[in-house]
């Protein structure tokens, strides 16, 4: 059965691959909000959808489907909108009968995870969220390395993500820490989930630089000593971009072996759906130490470096 989806931020910088992957995975957009109106993306996925810039129409039309047939009925809402928004509309989405699909981070403060919960239980409804480097195939080949080793090993991991950022970024919400998180959040977020699903729980952490435009610190976990390092600034990529399209640097070096990931991005919203749709997606208890870990990142207080600095931190004190 073809299910009927609904976007919530539908104008913004993720939504394009949540359209595909609803796409790819045979199903339909039937309506979509966003404050903003420029959004004929729509088009190339249909040009059928019933689009509105007020939260409170879509509201109305959402409740109007429901009382229609099961063929009108809206089956999951996948939510794009500003980090801050997520909680209210994971909670507007389960009241009005759908499933959730919601885009990282499923919140920015970690208290919301249990009212979310309670929402489930009195809709019974389901929130899945969006934990992309999951489905990376070098991250899964590397999980599956781990899960070999004697529970004993601890590996030394330098984790550096470089995601050029224009001068937009500071005029937008997300370089509002209240509304983005932080770039703790809003930038390394997946990374954040990632280490602890491949290396274990967190045992400390501690943050040596947070600035707008970077962050270093050192993440111990269950199963490694983590230097990483953040940054949306250009000017530490590790080489000049060939092209404005390639802007980002993703690099995980465990034991002295890069693990090189900056490709491979491409079509990973649509293997999360697919995991969604078959039964197998990311629920709340899923993302809980990350949104701790990052919300903890962002709150601690800046320690002095010492022998746990990301390299990228060193270079600017040798300066």
């Amino acid at each position: 059965m073809v299910k009927n989806f609904g976007v919530i931020g539908v104008g913004g910088y993720v939504a394009p691959r949540h359209l595909q992957a609803i796409k790819d995975t045979g199903n339909r957009v039937v309506a979509a909000v966003d404050p903003n109106d420029s959004v004929g993306i729509l088009d190339q996925f249909s040009t059928e959808v019933d689009f509105f810039t007020e939260f409170e129409r879509f509201d109305h039309h959402i409740e109007k489907l429901r009382r229609e047939s099961e063929e009108n009925w809206i089956h999951y809402i996948s939510i794009c909108s500003p980090n801050y928004l997520h909680n209210a509309h994971c909670h507007h989405a389960l009241r009005a009968g759908a499933d959730v699909i919601c885009e990282k981070p499923l919140v920015i403060a970690p208290w919301h995870l249990n009212s979310l919960q309670d929402s489930e239980r009195e809709t019974g409804k389901r929130i899945y969220t969006v934990l992309q480097l999951r489905m990376h195939p070098k991250l899964l080949e590397l999980r599956e390395q781990l899960a070999q080793e004697p529970p004993d090993v601890v590996h030394d991991v330098v984790l550096t993500y470089v995601t050029a950022r224009g001068n937009w970024y500071f005029y937008s919400w997300k370089s509002i820490d209240d509304k983005s998180g932080g770039l703790a959040t809003n930038i390394g977020f997946h990374f954040f989930d990632a280490l602890i699903w491949l290396f274990g729980d967190v045992q400390s952490q501690r943050v040596y630089h947070a600035d707008k435009r970077r962050m270093a610190g050192f993440i111990q976990l269950k199963k490694a000593r983590v230097r990483w390092f953040l940054s949306i600034d250009a000017a530490d990529l590790p080489v000049k971009p060939s092209s404005p399209g390639k802007t980002a640097y993703r690099s995980l070096i465990m034991d002295g072996q890069e693990i090189e990931f900056t490709e491979g991005f491409t079509d990973l919203h649509t293997r999360i759906y697919r995991e969604v749709l078959e039964g197998r997606g990311l629920g709340i208890e899923e993302v809980r130490r990350s949104v701790e870990l990052a919300f903890q990142i962002r709150m601690a207080k800046v320690t002095p470096p010492d022998e746990m600095t990301h390299p990228a931190v060193k270079r600017w004190l040798d300066k």
